[in-house]
């Protein structure tokens, strides 16, 4: 499966650029024609903190943010993301602020939420959202869901691949969009073609990676 990756360069940082695997892959919302490996970005300290520059020409001049909330693994982003929104050199509305970057806990029932020692970094705060992927929004909607039940006002939402232009009325900025994988598709379970013509399952995905099967 690894053989047939292909990588795919930024156009908004060339020090930026993801590996995708084209195939038949199932997530727990849809199946998906690439699976898209973000582990380098998320991961590797010198590529997060490119990641999370790039991301903060989108707020820097336009938008205060009190909070970062990171799904999916995207801390490492979130704090380069929070470093960079901080800096005097890009003399921006977060100049100097002390940007808190948080993640969510899941309960056993699969709920997001936010321990009360956390819950005054949410509670009536400018919070940008940030997600690995938005294919089909539904996690997106979760966070935003639950950010609005712990009192907070989302300003943004940023990907680092987003097949969606926004969510809820809230325009979500990526750092790679379906333009640069334009054959890029995601379906419903019952309406996949390649179930349909009974191809193998190559792995199931989700946002820690993937398990061939």
């Amino acid at each position: 499966m690894e053989n047939r990756s292909i990588q795919i360069k930024c156009s908004k940082n060339k020090n930026l650029s993801l590996r995708v695997i084209p195939g038949h892959f199932a997530t727990n919302h849809s199946h998906i024609n690439y699976y898209i490996d973000m582990t380098g970005i998320k991961y590797h300290s010198l590529i997060a903190k490119q990641a999370g520059e790039t991301m903060a020409q989108n707020y820097a001049n336009n938008t205060i943010i009190d909070t970062i909330i990171c799904m999916d693994g995207c801390e490492l982003i979130g704090g380069f993301l929070a470093n960079a929104l901080s800096k005097s050199s890009l003399h921006g509305m977060n100049e100097k602020s002390d940007i808190c970057v948080i993640t969510p806990e899941f309960n056993p029932n699969g709920q997001i939420i936010f321990r009360d020692n956390i819950q005054p970094m949410v509670w009536e705060k400018r919070v940008l959202l940030l997600v690995a992927s938005a294919t089909t929004g539904k996690t997106i909607n979760r966070s935003l869901e639950c950010i609005k039940y712990y009192g907070g006002n989302v300003v943004g939402i940023a990907a680092l691949f987003s097949a969606i232009s926004e969510k809820q009325g809230i325009p979500v900025d990526a750092i790679f969009t379906q333009d640069d994988i334009p054959n890029y598709r995601t379906y419903a379970f019952e309406e996949c073609p390649d179930c349909r013509e009974k191809r193998k399952i190559d792995a199931i995905v989700n946002s820690y990676g993937y398990s061939k099967i």
